[in-house]
């Protein structure tokens, strides 16, 4: 049950359905369809606070559509936060995107493994473990960075913490508002949990 419910669409403002649909279009370049998940129950909810959601999903459109990582980087490194917080909306959301970004079913299920698999290949290893370190220390360890830095431009290694930060922090809120998955995205919860 949400803790703070989604707002109706209906009930936005005309701001709100402006920016969110503006947001829409620069991320995804059309309106939500089946294969194209709508995220309406975190959109609704972040559309209570107007004052936030804004700067909040101009910022979060970077790391979505201008972030100088591949889709398939970005993918790797959120749905490993969502596994590690634990957070189902977001790894649903995830692997759709993921698989998109060109992420294989089994790549998607080894991004869960404890500890990071040793099949990946050592950039997205490293990249992985980044995450781990990122969300259990607050650094990426000198190791992993030094792996990182030899493949990855400064610009990236940016893209990749903020990435980490971001999704952490997404995944905090999801489950802390209670958000609730759309019933399109119950089919990819890790365990058809919820948020």
């Amino acid at each position: 049950m949400p803790r703070i419910s989604p707002l109706p669409k209906p009930e936005w403002s005309p701001e709100m359905t402006a920016f969110v649909d503006g947001f829409r279009t620069s991320v995804i370049g059309k309106k939500p369809t089946e294969e194209n998940q709508s995220g309406s129950n975190l959109l609704g909810t972040l559309a209570r606070y107007p004052a936030l959601a804004q700067p909040f999903l101009s910022f979060n459109r970077h790391l979505l559509s201008g972030t100088s990582l591949t889709a398939r980087q970005r993918e790797l490194l959120v749905l490993r936060v969502a596994h590690q917080r634990q957070c189902g909306y977001e790894w649903a959301q995830h692997v759709i995107l993921g698989e998109r970004a060109g992420l294989t079913a089994e790549e998607i299920a080894r991004i869960s493994a404890e500890p990071v698999a040793a099949e990946w290949k050592p950039l997205d290893r490293a990249m992985l473990s980044s995450v781990d370190e990122l969300l259990a220390d607050g650094i990426v360890a000198d190791e992993t960075w030094a792996a990182l830095s030899a493949e990855l431009t400064e610009d990236q290694l940016m893209d990749l913490v903020f990435t980490v930060g971001t999704y952490a922090m997404v995944g905090m809120a999801l489950r802390s508002f209670g958000i609730e998955p759309e019933e399109a995205l119950v089919r990819y919860l890790p365990d058809h949990g919820s948020a």
